[in-house]
This record gives structure tokens, sequence and C-alpha cells, in this order.
């Protein structure tokens, strides 16, 4: 598509934000380890885009929204930001992010297979930025990683919804006796096993099971966890779960089950992104319940509402 006057505006508006927000960063993300992150977040209102940078590489999300933009857009920005970044054209994925349901949400976009290795925070990540709508390391739950490591020495870890295992890794690093993984996907379950490998934390130690989550914990079990991660997606469905799940609908029932599996003074994050979502906090017994949403918020993200987070210490059961 042929650079308009106006695309020729927005880019240059969009370049002097970057590189505005790429100086303010630099320095933080090599003081913390950090090869990851949030460069533009939607700043300026008429340009809806999520720009993140990937050790070199630029991840750019385009939001649907009622101003509307010619076939190509978000590419020509894209395009013509990386020129300014030094960023070769291949080093540039660009998608559009809109309302998910049901198996939308597991959309493919490619099989390159293609995946490199970043780091953060003294571990190692595969990600890919090509094939899926998501690339494998959620940027936004950075700091709750990083609470998550300062709280495993020592402790059995339950990572449900685990996606790539990230906060298994985190775990594992923090001195974690044993992790459990437990995702139905296989695609993501190979995918944290890999984590876990190249991070070199032996499977006798750490285990990714393939399992439906809701199946997972309504099996009847004895305690068996000092520390849990409950990171559930908004909507889910498969074929090879027995009934749908909704966050707000079935988060409850979840953390009740999960909380049955922990012992006495374990500790529990539970977070999501359903922007409207509310804690069913008088149907959580037997737990103390501190709302760490804002704390988990890192530096680099604008949107304060990006996610919702919890922890939950679980209080002495009476005899």
């Amino acid at each position: 598509m042929p650079e308009t006057a106006q695309t020729a505006t927005q880019l240059q508006m969009l370049c002097n934000r970057v590189r505005k927000n790429q100086r303010h960063l630099r320095k933080w993300a090599k003081r913390e380890g950090v090869s990851c992150f949030r460069l533009y977040d939607r700043d300026i209102p008429e340009l809806p885009l999520a720009i993140d940078w990937y050790d070199g590489r630029l991840h750019v999300a385009e939001y649907k929204s009622k101003r509307e933009h010619p076939d190509g857009w978000a590419i020509d920005l894209s395009r013509g930001l990386a020129r300014a970044l030094g960023v070769n054209d291949d080093a540039v994925f660009v998608k559009t992010r809109q309302r998910q349901r049901g198996a939308e949400q597991y959309q493919r976009f490619g099989h390159t297979g293609s995946r490199f290795v970043v780091e953060e925070g003294g571990h190692r990540f595969y990600v890919n930025l090509s094939d899926y709508l998501d690339t494998g390391l959620f940027l936004d739950h950075r700091a709750t990683r990083s609470r998550v490591e300062e709280d495993a020495a020592g402790r059995d870890m339950l990572n449900l919804f685990c996606y790539t295992g990230s906060f298994s890794v985190y775990a594992a690093g923090g001195g974690a006796r044993t992790t459990t993984s437990v995702d139905l996907s296989k695609t993501y379950t190979s995918w944290a096993r890999d984590n876990l490998a190249v991070n070199e934390y032996a499977a006798d130690r750490h285990s990714v099971v393939r399992d439906d989550v809701l199946s997972y914990l309504a099996a009847d079990t004895e305690p068996a966890f000092d520390l849990a991660v409950v990171d559930p997606p908004t909507f889910s469905n498969s074929k090879r779960m027995e009934r749908s799940f909704e966050v707000q609908r079935d988060h409850a029932w979840v953390l009740q089950r999960t909380i049955a599996r922990m012992r006495a003074g374990g500790v529990i994050y539970f977070s999501n992104n359903y922007r409207r979502f509310k804690l069913a906090e008088l149907d959580l017994g037997g737990v103390e319940i501190e709302d760490i949403s804002a704390a988990t918020i890192p530096p680099d993200f604008r949107n304060q509402r990006i996610h919702h987070c919890f922890r939950l210490i679980v209080k002495e059961r009476e005899a």
C-alpha cells in the first residue's frame, strides 16, 4: 500500500513516542536482566497498537477499534518503525487482536516452528513470534513471576493453566522442591517441558501434566503443595473438556479445589485478564486474600488494568 500523507504523519508520531519510551526503558531493562519488554502500549489513541521488543525483534498487535484504518495500515507503520529502529523487515511480526471466543482463541497463524531463546531475570524461555496470537511469554506477568520465585524455596509448587510453564521455571529457579505444571494443550505442555529443559531443571522433579485442569482438580487427593499459580484464560473450551470454562463463573470452584490441595501456610497466586472480573471472596474460606494487581503491573505497561492478581495464604485448618 502506498504511504499516504496521513500515514507518514502517524508514523512520525509513532517513531517519536517509541524512541522516547525506548530511551526511558533501556537502562531499566539492562539493570533487571530483561530482553523483552513493551515499547508502546496504545499510548496515542488514534494509533491502537501494542508493540513489544523481543531481543531485537518487534512484535506488533493491532487492536480493532471504531476508527477505520486502510488494509495494511499496521504493517506499513510497523515496517516504517522498524527502519527507524534499525530492525530488519523479517524481524517484524504484525497481528490483529480482537475478541476471541471458543476455538478461535487457539487460532494458529503459521507452522514455521521458528523459535528462539530470550532471557528474563536470569531465566531462559523459548518464544515464537510468528505462529500464534501470543508469543509464549506474557510480559505483563514479569513482576508476578518474580514474586513466585521469592516464595518458592523448599516448596512444592502447582501451576494450573500453565501455558508454556514460565511460572514453573521461576519457581524452580527460586529453589522449589518440585513443580507440577498442568495444561490441556499438547503444544503448550511440550513447550513447558522445553522451557524447563533449556534451564536445565530435571524432569523427575519438575513434571508437566497434560490434563483438563477442571478434571485434574476434581480428583480427591490429599494436600501436597505449598505454592500454587492459577492463571486461567477468560474463556476456554475443547473437545477434550467435559464442559467449557469461564473465569467469572468458575473461578471460585477452581480456587476452592486448589485450596484443598494446599498445606497450611501455602501461598496461591491467582490472576486473570477479564476486565470486569470480581473475586468471589465470600465463597473462599480458609484463606487470607490480598489484591496485588497494581503492584504486579510492570513499568513498561501503560495499561494499568492489563490483569487482576491476588495473593492468597492458606490458614491452619481446624482439627
